[in-house]
């Protein structure tokens, strides 16, 4: 059983009744699931994701102190820490009350301030531009188990919906590194005999790429380690996860690099095939380069527009 299930279960079993029985005039404020770092927010957890930090638990967001104030989070925290240590053979690790855990009592504005810098989920133009899109999707993964308010779900909404033109911003800057990278500087690295610039060049190119991918879904690409496995996922474009994994997995041997040739122009043609079915794209051409600056000029802000076509990289 994966560990979102788990954590589910455990809430269902232990944590709602705990609430009910307990916080029957507060419980309907709580926004209550599993959601931030950690494999099992997204479902990729497996018998190596159990040496650290892998437990049977929740989260219990709050609203701000006007509302449940601190003498009641700290019931609720101790409440919850009198659940049962152990549940389906994971033993729960000691809250610390210096705060810092995944689990238990959260205001709801800490947590989206952690993640996103905005307790409320209102992002200005140019913090959507800078913003790691690993904490964009740490803040906005895993499950929510009960919101009767909708309070968390609403800030949780605002997040989940990237605004359309920062998203053609991030497109064209990642479609001009592909560009740079992978259809330009990795053959002339290697035919001025630096290997390692080469390897260089085509690490950046597949993770423009990816990160590509992820935008043209509309999705949030995860922290490094778990991005191939998402990729894997995603309605559009997954089968280019072993792609870009071949790339920058292989060597740059003389036959090898022809190849890498090959797949780096099939993956750009793809991709402007995807560019061209969402009519965000005017270049008629296989250069990357080209469609960037198209995809940047159907951006109506003019502001977000005129800025650094690098900018959102």
């Amino acid at each position: 059983m994966k560990g979102l299930e788990i954590c589910r279960s455990f809430y269902n079993e232990f944590g709602a009744p705990m609430l009910h029985e307990q916080f029957p005039e507060y419980e309907g404020l709580i926004a209550v699931g599993l959601v931030g770092s950690g494999s099992e927010c997204y479902g990729f957890d497996d018998e190596i994701s159990k040496d650290h930090d892998f437990e049977a638990g929740f989260c219990m967001f709050l609203p701000d102190e006007d509302i449940i104030d601190r003498q009641t989070a700290f019931q609720l925290e101790r409440a919850y820490s009198k659940l049962p240590k152990e549940y389906m053979g994971l033993k729960r690790s000691i809250l610390s009350p210096a705060g810092g855990n995944r689990h238990g009592v959260i205001r709801m504005s800490d947590f989206y301030t952690e993640k996103v810098g905005s307790p409320t989920g209102d992002l200005s133009s140019a913090e959507w531009l800078t913003i790691d899109e690993f904490y964009l999707s740490e803040a906005t993964n895993g499950e929510i188990f009960r919101d009767d308010c909708g309070a968390f779900t609403l800030i949780r909404n605002k997040i989940l919906n990237m605004p359309e033109d920062i998203r053609l911003k991030k497109l064209a800057g990642n479609l001009i590194v592909m560009a740079q990278a992978g259809q330009y500087n990795f053959k002339r690295c290697l035919d001025h005999g630096e290997q390692g610039a080469a390897q260089l060049a085509v690490v950046k190119f597949a993770e423009a790429g990816m990160r590509t991918v992820f935008l043209l879904n509309r999705a949030y690409m995860p922290y490094y380690k778990w991005s191939f496995r998402m990729l894997r996922t995603l309605p559009l474009l997954s089968s280019l996860a072993d792609s870009f994994e071949f790339l920058i997995t292989s060597d740059n041997s003389l036959q090898t690099a022809e190849t890498k040739y090959f797949i780096i122009e099939d993956i750009a043609s793809m991709i402007i095939d995807e560019l061209q079915k969402e009519e965000i794209t005017k270049a008629v051409c296989g250069d990357l380069e080209k469609h960037a600056y198209s995809v940047n000029d159907f951006i109506k802000d003019s502001e977000i527009r005129n800025l650094n076509i690098f900018s959102a990289v």
